[in-house]
């Protein structure tokens, strides 16, 4: 009887252990932290970068602008284009009221045919003159005109002939002064120095156009943009410019097409620094596209980013770059017990999408990217975030 009451008594707390122990795991399962939802990247491998980038905003800039005003001040007679139309080189894009130029063009070319017609009167008689003298010394030759008749007819052909020369001098000075009125009505017509698009227009018909007086600027009337030839200009800092060289090959992102990249090459570094903001000064470089088709999709004015590759690497170990912490500590990812490992890694070139490793991490580990979510840390419980659909 003693045993069988002991057999029982065992049986009550192996029973009673067993429900602590149910009730402790519940307990502990209800009270532990949830795990952390963090977004996960992988150590692969592939091309690493080591670039430099503007500081601010760069400006997408044609290759050729022109800012166009007639040279002379008036009225606009003839405004034939109109903004955002596209034009030829050549094509008349302002025209002043020029009546009065007209007229004095006119005046200078009647004087010019004047001036013809008396040139060819002078040397007819001067060729008179010449022939008379030419006789008159045949006639002396053989006595029967006197020394005197022979020197009023040779002087007069002399003078003659010099009356023609400066008449000939006469015409030279009326078409020079029928080219400068011609030139007087260049000055009232604006015409495309080359073929591209109008971006803006200054004035209407009727209006008074006049040219900036010195030290005051004024609008344009006609603003022509060649858009077949674009590049970038971007502000690099004057400490990292000192890398860049010409022809290295950069990368376009824009803020208009931020899923776009698109490539090219410096073409140009400024020889001096910007100082507009004193604790950010910069040296303005400039990108041109490597493939001019590309110009296509761009606008001028658009804003721009460059990424100027200075070395690259291919098939390296790399892991993206919002994965590293300072100090060169990156979190991996424990699928086996669903927690975080902290690890130091060494890296090699950077930039910002990915950062060459040389130890640290394997190809094929995981790394959590959200580094900054609350409870991220060694030893934390974390399960991968379930990308969203699109």
């Amino acid at each position: 009887m003693i045993g069988g009451m002991a057999i029982s008594l065992r049986n009550k707390l192996a029973a009673s252990a067993a429900v602590i122990a149910v009730v402790g795991v519940v307990a502990w399962r209800t009270t532990r932290p949830k795990p952390i939802a963090v977004v996960l990247g992988d150590v692969d491998r592939g091309r690493v970068e080591r670039t430099v980038a503007n500081t601010r905003a760069g400006t997408v800039n044609a290759c050729r602008r022109a800012k166009l005003a007639p040279q002379a001040g008036g009225k606009i007679a003839a405004l034939p284009v109109s903004e955002g139309e596209r034009v030829r080189e050549g094509q008349l894009l302002l025209e002043l009221w020029s009546g009065d130029v007209a007229a004095e063009v006119s005046v200078a070319e009647e004087r010019e045919r004047g001036a013809v017609l008396r040139r060819d009167e002078a040397c007819l008689r001067a060729d008179v003159a010449e022939r008379d003298a030419a006789r008159a010394a045949r006639l002396h030759h053989d006595g029967l005109v006197p020394l005197d008749s022979l020197d009023h007819a040779s002087s007069s052909a002399k003078a003659l002939r010099a009356a023609c020369n400066a008449a000939g001098r006469e015409i030279l000075q009326s078409r020079a002064a029928l080219e400068a009125a011609r030139a007087g009505m260049t000055r009232t017509v604006v015409r495309a120095p080359f073929s591209g698009v109008v971006a803006k227009v200054t004035g209407e018909l009727g209006e008074l156009a006049t040219p900036s007086p010195p030290g005051i600027p004024t609008p344009p009337a006609i603003d022509l943009i060649d858009d077949s030839c674009l590049y970038v200009t971007a502000p690099i800092d004057e400490v990292d410019v000192a890398r860049v060289r010409l022809g290295q090959i950069a990368w376009i992102t824009l803020e208009a097409m931020p899923d776009k990249r698109i490539e090219g090459r410096v073409r140009r570094i400024a020889p001096y620094v910007l100082d507009l903001e004193k604790q950010a000064r910069t040296v303005d470089v400039d990108v041109e596209l490597t493939r001019p088709e590309d110009a296509k999709a761009l606008l001028v004015g658009y804003s721009a980013d460059v990424e100027i590759i200075l070395e690259a690497r291919e098939g390296v170990v790399r892991i993206p770059a919002p994965a590293v912490l300072e100090g060169g500590r990156v979190y991996v990812y424990d699928a086996k017990r669903g927690t975080l490992d902290e690890r130091r890694i060494e890296t090699g070139i950077s930039n910002w999408g990915f950062s060459e490793v040389r130890s640290g991490v394997e190809q094929g580990d995981k790394v959590v990217l959200s580094v900054e979510r609350a409870g991220v840390k060694a030893g934390a419980r974390v399960v991968p975030e379930t990308p969203k659909s699109k």
